[in-house]
């Protein structure tokens, strides 16, 4: 059992590596396919979704440029998505003035996160949202664009001026003179609790999007891995099909994580670009 369940085997698939791990007849004797130096697997899957996401968007904008509207399922599919988004998520978070400069940024988030979710669960590919280094990069791309965007918006003293929201404070009077003591005392603290605030914030988009995706794949690797820990045991030919059966459902349940963690990262991100655009 210790080797079935081999901790690096299990993280094999939401681990960055300079190998794909496929069937030995496609890279003989160990099934290690090899990337050439510096590429890494997750590297190779992010470049994946990104072109992916040029070519289907691109055809999607000359489809609508020449036709007015695009035609059949998955255009229509990809454009209610578009829209959903524009209408339900980024213009209430953000105002109807300001949200349309920042749709196209959002929208490639949402995609693009989606896109890694969805390779991640290709056979002998890797979730590359399950590494800290891709979310923590996402997170970060998103937190230059809630100070920037804010920076422009309310000027640079401006921005970090209004993390401290407006409160009336008693003045202490001290030999006759009025002494602001209690904003001195109250408001660098409230200023240090706010920036501290902004980069908890940010960090969680990291996080969350992490725990869901790693700990999917890894439940899912354990299910299927009780197959091979029971090879030579009786009790095979029942926990077969019980594995099988498991691991479809949470792939099912997985397939639905993958478009709300994309959705979940995107609504968060709307929300902080709001907050910083519009303060109080």
């Amino acid at each position: 059992m210790a080797d079935a369940l081999d901790q690096a085997h299990l993280m094999e698939h939401v681990k960055d590596a300079d190998h794909f791990v496929v069937p030995r007849f496609l890279a003989p004797p160990d099934g290690h396919l090899m990337l050439p130096a510096p590429l890494t697997k997750f590297m190779v899957l992010e470049v994946v979704a990104a072109v992916l996401i040029a070519i289907i968007f691109i055809r999607l904008a000359n489809r609508m440029a020449n036709e007015g509207r695009p035609r059949g399922r998955i255009w229509n599919l990809l454009e209610a998505m578009l829209v959903y988004l524009r209408d339900e998520v980024i213009r209430p978070s953000i105002g109807r003035h300001d949200a349309d400069r920042f749709l196209p940024f959002l929208w490639t988030m949402f995609f693009f996160v989606l896109g890694l979710n969805l390779l991640g669960m290709l056979p002998w590919s890797g979730a590359a949202t399950g590494s800290l280094a891709v979310t923590g990069a996402l997170a970060f791309i998103a937190f230059c664009t809630t100070l920037g965007c804010g920076m422009k918006k309310l000027g640079v003293v401006g921005f970090w001026k209004a993390q401290v929201p407006p409160m009336e404070l008693p003045v202490v009077v001290v030999a006759g003179f009025k002494l602001p003591l209690v904003h001195m005392a109250l408001l660098p603290m409230i200023f240090a609790i706010e920036v501290f605030g902004l980069l908890i914030k940010h960090s969680v988009l990291a996080i969350r999007l992490l725990a869901n995706m790693m700990a999917g794949h890894l439940v899912l690797a354990v299910i299927v891995a009780f197959i091979s820990t029971t090879a030579e045991l009786t009790i095979w030919w029942g926990v077969v099909p019980a594995s099988v059966f498991g691991a479809t459902a949470l792939s099912l349940l997985e397939l639905f994580v993958a478009f709300l963690q994309a959705y979940v990262f995107v609504f968060l991100s709307s929300l902080f670009i709001g907050m910083a655009v519009h303060p109080h």
